[in-house]
């Protein structure tokens, strides 16, 4: 059943996201003053001329002095932002995917993920929990770069070509499209040093980190192994990626829609960052079940030295494909992505941008687009 506008109530408290700036309007507390028609007004009081047509996705203008919305420096701070969000995150959880590639690989050894910090600790010691932080570092700098700032240009170029009516209606499509085109691109960008890195990290001896580690892997794998799990790190990461923009953006939209009862540009930046943040830990949730059974087959296939996806389907079988180290991954990456669209919004909003994602504009009416 529909619950009328004016008698929803909010799931946080009114401090939290009110903004100093907006704080002594009462219009928000007059009936006469939520109704649809009058919110449109002020709104359209508050807001300037719209933007271009393409533009709608991400309406919020940029402050005057600023950076401007898809502007080759728009573009160049989401790559900075993506380099910041998936390098310091994936470098600062490198423990616990060091125990995540080892259960995936010697589960009698590795049992659970208590007894594998223990293993750790006994056979290499305190340092030995960041073994190989240098490739993960650089390797997930690259394809954050990548993955975030291919990411706004793709959904801006969809956007685009579908027109503002039909964007506006399939717009969880062009997230779907726009976030699967920026990570088959990231993944080229992430797939030598996640080989590296993965050697490292499960295989005792073999190198202490990347210096010695990348030429020993050419040495041994020739150039193209760096690229052997190529495809599995796309099947692991594109479908993760498409849940992880589409789902953020949809979880984000109806946070601000249904739980939130001001508009989005009312409340603070702080607030703002938060609902960022829980989003984005919701949708990691998500990415890790859909994407688990690939990141297996990459763990094994960058372990072994020719084994294939045959080879791994035969040792891990069905089930241990789908549920081998889940439980931990799930704790990773949702820790993981929730932080990633922290610092990733974070730092647009420290460069003047909005916050990415909230209350997707209607489309334009027949009428506009007959003008247009």
């Amino acid at each position: 059943m529909a619950v009328p506008e004016n008698a929803r109530q909010s799931l946080f408290p009114s401090f939290l996201y009110s903004s100093p700036a907006f704080s002594s309007l009462r219009a928000l507390d007059n009936p006469a003053l939520s109704s649809p028609l009058m919110s449109s007004s002020i709104s359209a009081a508050k807001t300037p001329s719209s933007p271009a047509a393409g533009s709608f996705v991400v309406p919020a203008p940029s402050e005057p002095g600023k950076i401007a919305m898809y502007s080759p420096a728009f573009y160049a701070a989401c790559t900075a932002g993506g380099i910041l969000s998936c390098g310091l995150t994936h470098m600062t959880v490198t423990p616990l995917d060091l125990v995540k590639c080892n259960m995936q690989i010697d589960p009698a050894k590795y049992k659970s993920i208590s007894s594998g910090f223990g293993v750790l600790l006994r056979e290499q010691g305190v340092r030995g929990f960041f073994r190989g932080w240098v490739p993960t570092l650089l390797g997930y700098s690259a394809q954050g770069a990548c993955k975030f700032g291919f990411y706004e240009f793709f959904k801006k170029y969809y956007s685009d070509i579908a027109g503002p009516e039909y964007a506006a209606k399939y717009k969880t499509l062009i997230y779907l499209a726009g976030s699967a085109s920026a990570e088959v691109i990231a993944d080229v960008a992430l797939c030598p040093m996640e080989a590296v890195k993965v050697r490292v990290q499960t295989q005792p001896g073999f190198a202490r980190g990347l210096s010695d580690g990348f030429p020993k892997f050419v040495k041994s794998e020739g150039a193209l192994g760096l690229y052997k799990g190529l495809v599995p790190l796309w099947g692991r990461q594109i479908p993760y990626t498409m849940m992880k923009f589409a789902s953020f953006e949809t979880i984000v939209e109806m946070f601000y829609k249904y739980a939130i009862p001001v508009p989005k540009d009312q409340c603070s930046k702080s607030f703002q960052l938060g609902v960022s943040f829980a989003g984005g830990y919701v949708a990691g949730v998500f990415c890790a079940i859909v994407s688990h059974p690939a990141d297996n087959l990459v763990s094994f296939l960058n372990n072994a030295k020719g084994a294939t996806v045959g080879d791994a389907v035969k040792k891990l079988g069905l089930w241990g494909l789908f549920t081998r180290g889940l439980p931990l991954r799930i704790v990773m990456i949702g820790t993981l992505t929730g932080a990633q669209w922290g610092i990733y919004d974070a730092f647009k909003v420290f460069v003047g941008l909005p916050t990415t994602g909230g209350v997707a504009p209607p489309a334009a009416p027949a009428k506009e687009l007959a003008k247009m």
